[in-house]
């Protein structure tokens, strides 16, 4: 690039003498932080890794999604944390292994969390990403899915705001204000609330609204939050996490299709696209925000059994097979991004690097220019790798340990315990190391051909790691749970 100097290196020459100064004579956080790029993460739930057209999707065009994706990077080796909700929200908020935080399966009630081995809830003292953008002068704001505490019949867990949130809105899975669904079949039949409980907790308003309409309902309340922190000059951090495309599955009814699980599916996924598009569209048409916003769209864990699809990649939802932990990652930011490498380009597919999601934290209050005070995050900070600038990956493994009560799920009697992914290399086991499954993911990403027999070396060393690493955790009651499934 010669001496051509980038929009983003100027910012960054300019910021760090701006933050000198304020801290040299006292000024607050808010004085500067105007300066600091917006961040929007829209967290789907339940989604396969092949279900944004711009992944491959042949039913349906998710065309709100598909134009950031012109616009930014697509990323075909992001890993999410666990194959299962709550501790891959928990790995997303936090840069740390769930297990860390003894959350390692969906909280549930009361007595089935203390089954399981497991916490009522995320404990507030964790390294929150909204806190510490918090602290340094953003508004914070979460809307939709929290399930990480305040569910079922658990009443007294933190309220989303404690954890660093200015406002929340939430569902039948968090404390606060929230919107419960009403189930509309259309089959003449009054719609039926779905509630599951969280009817009974209080703490919070309560608005009931149509299925159809939840994300909806997030959507309107993160935009108004973002236009409220425009006119305060303020930056912002927004979590935008639709309970869509999770069943129940209640689209409009002129999306209905034919009623079948695949079709309503669809059209849930048709219309949350829809519904999420008027908060990104209101971003990218915004040259203000444009040129100082990025935003990043993933799914929490692979797809429920017969609704999304994994494409080509083997597994669903709670399995530690490639199509219940990789997710796609749609990075935009045409303000921020600098694509200088050769193969990166706006609208590029970034088959290459592999990163995840507790990568996101540390990289992302990087580009804040957030300090942590030492604070000692299990991800990585990628953040050139995000912005185009590089096609790097996480040097360190991702390791990766399954929901203590799904041993047994979607057709398999047996699901590995742990699994773990370093360079070209994935490694399945149980517990103790058994049974181990190797895989050149590069080569073999549906997971077909199992070269442990032939791969000796490899699946020792790599066995040694990941028990290792197992046995640092804290433990679960995996080993001692009733093998019960579907």
């Amino acid at each position: 690039m010669g001496t051509t100097v980038s929009r983003k290196r100027v910012r960054s020459v300019v910021l760090l003498p701006i933050l000198f100064f304020a801290l040299q004579f006292g000024l607050s956080s808010d004085a500067i932080a105007v300066d600091r790029p917006n961040i929007v993460l829209v967290f789907i739930d339940d989604m396969g890794w092949a279900d944004f057209s711009c992944f491959g999707n042949k039913e349906v065009q998710t065309e709100n999604i598909d134009r950031l994706a012109s616009e930014g990077i697509r990323f075909q080796q992001f890993y999410v944390n666990s194959p299962i909700c709550s501790p891959s929200r928990v790995a997303i908020s936090t840069g740390q292994y769930p297990q860390r935080w003894r959350i390692t399966s969906y909280l549930n009630n009361r007595k089935s969390n203390i089954s399981r081995g497991m916490a009522q809830w995320l404990d507030p003292t964790a390294p929150m990403l909204a806190r510490f953008l918090h602290e340094a002068g953003y508004a914070t704001g979460h809307f939709g899915k929290w399930h990480m505490g305040g569910q079922r019949d658990v009443a007294d867990a933190p309220l989303i705001t404690e954890y660093g949130f200015d406002e929340s809105l939430t569902n039948f899975e968090g404390l606060g204000p929230r919107v419960l669904a009403m189930k509309d079949a259309y089959d003449g039949q009054p719609p039926k609330p779905h509630e599951l409980g969280s009817q009974n907790l209080g703490r919070g308003q309560i608005t009931y609204e149509d299925r159809s309409l939840v994300t909806q309902s997030f959507t309107t309340a993160a935009l108004n939050f973002v236009k409220a922190a425009e006119r305060a000059g303020k930056p912002f951090y927004v979590n935008l996490w639709p309970d869509d495309v999770h069943s129940p599955f209640f689209p409009p009814k002129a999306r209905r299709g034919d009623g079948t699980k695949r079709k309503l599916y669809h059209g849930v996924l048709d219309t949350a696209d829809e519904q999420i598009g008027v908060l990104l569209n209101y971003i990218r048409e915004n040259p203000k925000l444009r040129g100082n916003t990025l935003i990043l769209i993933c799914s929490d864990n692979g797809p429920e059994q017969g609704a999304g699809s994994a494409g080509v990649l083997r597994g669903h939802k709670t399995h530690l097979y490639e199509g219940g932990i990789r997710s796609p990652l749609v990075v935009w930011g045409p303000g921020l991004m600098e694509f200088d490498h050769d193969e990166i380009e706006p609208g590029a597919v970034n088959r290459k690097s592999v990163l995840s999601a507790i990568d996101l934290v540390p990289s992302l209050l990087k580009l804040a220019a957030v300090e942590t005070d030492g604070v000692d995050f299990d991800g990585k900070n990628l953040l050139p790798t995000l912005l185009g600038e590089k096609v790097a990956s996480r040097v360190e493994p991702i390791f990766f340990r399954r929901p203590p009560d799904r041993d047994r799920f979607y057709g398999i009697d047996d699901c590995p315990d742990l699994a773990m992914r370093s360079g070209e290399w994935k490694l399945l086991c149980e517990y103790n190391g058994s049974d181990a499954e190797l895989y050149n993911i590069l080569e073999d990403p549906s997971e077909s051909k199992n070269l442990a027999d032939k791969q000796t070396e490899i699946v020792v060393k790599m066995t040694e790691a990941l028990l290792a690493w197992h046995q640092s955790m804290p433990p679960d009651n995996g080993a001692n749970w009733a093998k019960r499934g579907k």
